[in-house]
């Protein structure tokens, strides 16, 4: 229905980023609000999936149309949704994952939330040999600089989007000592690291 939504970025928080169009406040989900950092309170173009279910309507963004390609062609296979496809998305390697498709790895796609033994071998089954047209995606980082004493809300920030990801709490406390040994410049360094961790 939507193909894409553009306006001004006002919001990003754990789980989702809000762009304002006309007047109107979209809340969109996204595998990684903080890769949007560099484009707040800036207009900015959001690949949009709207997907419908009884009891809700949720937008689904992402920064490219591949991004969003993968993402559609992830919800086909049988055992994934949208929420865990985000959760898969969120590190931003899509080289790494559609290579994981194609050598049949499944101990790399099992690190994600929501994915076992079972989903991992349908997602190789079902996209195998299918995201030949998907190009990797850059990844997409910034510049800025911070200091130390904003760590804790980085921290927090982070810890809070691994687990609208759907990371556990176990999960995500085995990876905090790690993280405080690092002096990160924003949200978005630190998730994207706190997701390598996670995904190995």
């Amino acid at each position: 229905m939507y193909e894409f939504i553009e306006g001004t970025l006002v919001g990003i928080e754990p789980t989702y980023i809000v762009i304002n169009n006309q007047g109107l406040g979209y809340k969109i989900l996204t595998p990684n609000p903080f890769k949007w950092s560099s484009q707040s309170d800036q207009h900015t173009r959001v690949y949009v999936e709207l997907v419908v279910r009884e009891d809700a309507q949720t937008l689904f963004g992402f920064l490219t149309q591949d991004e969003k390609d993968l993402f559609n062609k992830l919800t086909t296979v049988k055992g994934i949704g949208p929420r865990t496809a985000l959760s898969i998305l969120a590190p931003g390697d899509q080289a790494g994952l559609i290579q994981a498709i194609q050598q049949e790895n499944v101990s790399y796609l099992t690190n994600f939330p929501g994915v076992g033994k079972k989903t991992a071998q349908q997602i190789i089954l079902d996209l195998q040999g299918k995201l030949d047209e998907v190009e990797s995606i850059a990844s997409v980082t910034t510049a800025q600089t911070t200091a130390d004493s904003r760590m804790p809300e980085i921290l927090q920030q982070t810890k809070e989007a691994l687990t609208g990801l759907g990371y556990s709490q176990r999960e995500v406390t085995s990876i905090q000592k790690q993280l405080k040994e690092h002096t990160f410049a924003d949200t978005q360094e630190a998730l994207s690291h706190a997701l390598k961790l996670l995904v190995k």
